[in-house]
């Protein structure tokens, strides 16, 4: 069936990608309207040239929502073992199957690693912090995606690799819908590097035919793509009329000419119904043709010409999906193997019914032969004809006899994916099954693939089979809990607090009721976890002082199961948090925490990740908190052993937080030029990751503010804090939100010259600190908001409201005392500036007699000289304090 328009479109992107101009094209139609056979005969014909069509290789591959959905990498592993095959590497991958044999599907790092030179080290690191992470319930998820994102890096340039070895390579990938969030995040980053590669990608889309509803799903990311200019669009319609006379002429060479006439006004080319009509039309018909009411009714009228048992038989493989085992029916169905395969083959023949396959990966070795049904609307009217129940019962069955093969433990991961979709279908009888199984699918995508979108949707389907269970179940509370804290765990770089989008007051729903459900199971450990995490929501939902309560608790808890691992991590995350609300004793607890892990033998463990972690997080939190406390040198040598430390890791993890925290410290004493420079490596770490981050965002605000001094390169200020800004929207980290905001608000302050609009944004962005702060507790910001507001009040001639805020932000510091990323001497002296202007002398004159006591106590915390002279004179607001300078005088 030619379709010269669609397969222009397919030559032009092969034209253009042997002038070395790599790109993407989406083909997309409803079901049945013929994408796969047009990439097949596109492929085909590159594959095979004739004349003067360009030669270039060629590599497909077919995301499969039959036997063994969800496959982690699977379409990505597929294309990356035909490319290894045509570049004839010498033999890794090779020797690896050789010797692997019935295990091979089973392993995935270990495939990916043969596949991918260098991912082995990010995989085993990862998978062993992800592990950790999971078991404690201490570290959070955005220091993990490095990994995930390190993985799909890795893949990509695996990828385009393999593609410059030889030929320009074009990969086709058969129904996209289907495609894995693994492989998903691994095409968004490959199509990023198309343009002047030696690749280029075909993607065809059933539309209307994605599995899932998730927030980026393969429709919702095509959409993107397409928007970008990343990929091109090509919507497949009917058959062309002179398409639809070829066919006729080759099916029913009988038929009369106008025939193939009268099947394109009634089928509007569409492939399924065009067949279905050929399949039902007879000699004796002529050119009179009927159109089917739908396509059940077809089929409906041609399963009645097939006994009760057949249809019995086939309505239950329809139960395993539209690829299935022998098997597999001759157990749902308590048959002789040898009957029911006997059966199947001869449905296959005249029937048409089922046609032979080749089995998944997973059933290779499996006594059972493979059929698929000839088309989805088939199996489609199967596996509806039959009753709720039957299909409950049948799935469970079908469940049983997969797993009977094996045991689960050693199952690959493709049957295990099987297993636990018929448990999820399976009715009441399946449910703690489907629980368990549907949990440890999560555990292995996330610590095994790193890919935690895919194991966010096992964790969901988990927590649903819990719940459905009845209350009092043996194991119920337990898997119920230890879901939700999986699930939480997975998420937590997307909360943002009371937004539905970030999971709003639902994430503190959870944690609720997973804390609840181990009280009631009484494990101690999953009771210290998951009162850890409920802190965490409490946080990001209804501020910090109710997080920093049951940050408390868990500490608490910790203490008195006398576990040194739960105490330390649970001691670092309360002091993290309490420096927000009172510096000096989130500063006690980080000191309490470093003199635990220096005292007690059993946190020794080098190679534990959550240790290892913990232990990185308080000594940059130490640092930058005794920056914040105003000892100083003491703060520099810390983050400057640390972030050294830091580099020499395997992926670097934490580094662009211990670079922030470096750079404020390098700026806090005017070392600007190493505070750039540092500023530019954290940024530069984080891009070769990819994808969003609140702390990319975080030091791009930072790099901002250091430039606004520079009138040369204002230009240059406003594009990055504009770019940190809206990364900052994107991922809304509920903690650097308002402090992003907040330097936007003072770039936006120091680069206005006067101009009305930029004064009235930076007012408007302080103003949303405020009141965002009121809610959170965190009052660091509200002080840096008041502060921000009386200066762009100051600067737009309103010397009353700008004195009203002084007033404020002081008071409210004077309530605290010193806070985190707030230096008290800048708030006491713009605070001096407005009420000096306002006529409040002798009060102004108070403030800058503190700012300056603030100034010399942090300067005498500086041993070396030239370090103590910098802070002193290249700062220029210490240099205007130390000088007693204010408006007027």
């Amino acid at each position: 069936m030619d379709r010269v328009d669609s397969m222009e479109e397919l030559r032009s992107l092969v034209l253009a990608l042997m002038e070395g101009n790599g790109g993407g094209l989406l083909v997309e139609g409803v079901s049945g309207m013929g994408k796969t056979s047009l990439l097949g005969e596109f492929c085909r014909r590159v594959s095979n040239p004739q004349g003067t069509e360009p030669v270039c290789r060629v590599v497909t591959t077919h995301c499969q929502p039959g036997i063994g959905p969800g496959l982690l990498y699977g379409p990505v592993i597929d294309i990356l073992m035909k490319l290894d095959a045509q570049a004839q590497r010498s033999g890794r991958v090779r020797r690896f199957f050789a010797g692997a044999g019935r295990s091979a599907a089973r392993s995935l790092p270990e495939l990916l690693s043969s596949l991918v030179p260098g991912l082995g080290t990010v995989l085993t690191v990862g998978s062993e912090a992800t592990k950790a992470a999971l078991e404690s319930g201490s570290m959070p998820f955005d220091s993990l995606l490095p990994f995930q994102q390190g993985v799909a890096a890795q893949i990509v340039e695996a990828l385009l690799d393999l593609a410059g070895s030889g030929a320009p390579v074009v990969v086709a990938i058969d129904d996209v819908q289907n495609i894995d969030p693994s492989s998903l995040l691994v095409l968004d980053r490959l199509l990023r590097e198309l343009p002047g590669s030696p690749m280029s990608v075909v993607l065809s889309h059933a539309v209307g035919e994605a599995p899932d509803l998730a927030s980026e799903t393969a429709a919702q990311l095509l959409r993107r793509w397409e928007g970008e200019g990343l990929i091109r669009a090509h919507a497949l319609g009917g058959l062309p009329d002179d398409a639809v006379a070829e066919l006729v002429r080759g099916r029913c060479p009988a038929a009369p000419d106008s025939l193939s006439a009268s099947l394109s006004r009634l089928t509007a080319g569409h492939p399924i119904f065009v067949q279905l009509c050929l399949d039902e039309w007879q000699p004796d018909h002529g050119d009179r043709i009927t159109l089917p009411e739908n396509l059940s009714r077809v089929v409906e009228d041609r399963l009645l010409r097939l006994s009760d048992q057949d249809q019995n038989l086939l309505c239950t493989a329809a139960t395993q999906g539209t690829t299935f085992l022998s098997s597999t029916v001759a157990a749902v169905l308590d048959l002789p193997h040898e009957d029911v395969m006997e059966r199947l083959r001869r449905l296959a023949g005249p029937h048409k019914m089922i046609a032979k396959a080749d089995p998944p990966t997973w059933a290779m070795y499996d006594a059972a032969d493979c059929y698929q049904f000839q088309h989805r609307a088939l199996w489609e009217v199967l596996y509806r004809r039959q009753s709720d129940q039957q299909r409950r019962s049948r799935h469970a069955r079908t469940a049983r006899a997969l797993a009977a093969t094996c045991s689960t433990a050693r199952s690959p991961l493709e049957r295990r994916l099987e297993i636990a979709r018929h448990l999820d279908l399976g009715g009441p009888e399946c449910l703690a099954d489907s629980a368990a199984a549907h949990y440890a699918l999560a555990r292995s995508a996330a610590i095994d693939g790193l890919s935690f979108a895919e194991a966010e949707r096992h964790c969901e389907k988990a927590i649903h089979a819990a719940r459905a269970l009845p209350a009092g179940e043996p194991g119920r509370d337990c898997q119920l809990a230890e879901g939700i804290e999986l699930l939480l765990s997975l998420t937590e770089v997307r909360w943002r607090g009371e937004s539905e989008s970030g999971g709003g007051p639902r994430i503190d729903t959870l944690a609720a009721e997973a804390e609840e459900a181990a009280a009631r199971c009484a494990a101690p450990g999953l009771v210290a976890r998951t009162t850890l995490l409920r802190g965490k929501t409490l946080m990001a939902t209804r501020g910090l002082v109710p997080g920093l309560d049951k940050l408390r608790e868990a500490v608490e808890i910790a203490r008195r199961q006398d576990d040194p691992v739960a105490l330390f991590v649970a001691k670092v995350e309360f002091g993290r948090q309490a420096s927000k609300r009172n510096l000096s004793h989130g500063l006690e607890q980080l000191r309490e925490a470093e003199e635990l892990y220096a005292s007690e033998p059993r946190l020794g463990g080098a190679g534990d990740p959550v240790l290892q972690h913990a232990r990185n997080l308080n000594e940059m939190q130490l640092g930058i908190t005794l920056f914040d406390h105003g000892q100083i040198g003491d703060a520099l040598t810390r983050l400057l052993r640390c972030t050294a430390r830091l580099r020499d890791e395997a992926l670097n993890a934490e580094l662009p937080i211990a670079l922030n925290y470096l750079a404020q410290v390098q700026a806090g004493i005017g070392q600007f030029s190493e505070a750039e420079a540092v500023l530019r490596e954290a940024r530069r770490v984080e891009a070769a990751r990819g994808g969003e981050s609140g702390w990319h965002a975080y030091n791009t605000a930072l790099l901002a503010q250091l430039l606004a001094s520079d009138q040369r390169r204002r230009g240059e200020c406003l594009t990055l804090i504009e770019e940190a800004w809206q990364e900052t929207e994107a991922t809304w980290l509920i903690n650097l939100v308002p402090i992003v905001r907040n330097l936007a608000a003072q770039v936006l302050l120091d680069t206005a010259d006067g101009d009305v609009r930029s004064l009235e944004r930076a007012h408007r962005l302080a103003s949303d600190t405020v009141r965002e702060t009121r809610r959170t507790g965190m009052v660091r910001s509200e002080i840096a908001g008041l502060c921000l507001s009386g200066q762009v009040r100051a600067a737009q001639g309103d010397i009353p409201a700008a004195a009203r805020y002084a007033r404020d932000s002081v008071a409210l510091l004077d309530q605290t005392g010193d806070m985190p990323a707030l230096r008290s001497e800048e708030v006491l002296y713009h605070a001096a500036r407005a009420l000096h202007a306002d006529g409040s002398r002798a009060e102004a004159r108070e403030l800058i007699r503190r700012a300056r006591l603030k100034v010399t106590g942090k300067a005498d915390s500086i041993d070396d000289p030239a370090l103590r002279r910098s802070f002193l004179e290249e700062i220029p607001l210490n240099r205007a304090i130390m000088l007693g300078e204010q408006e007027g005088e």
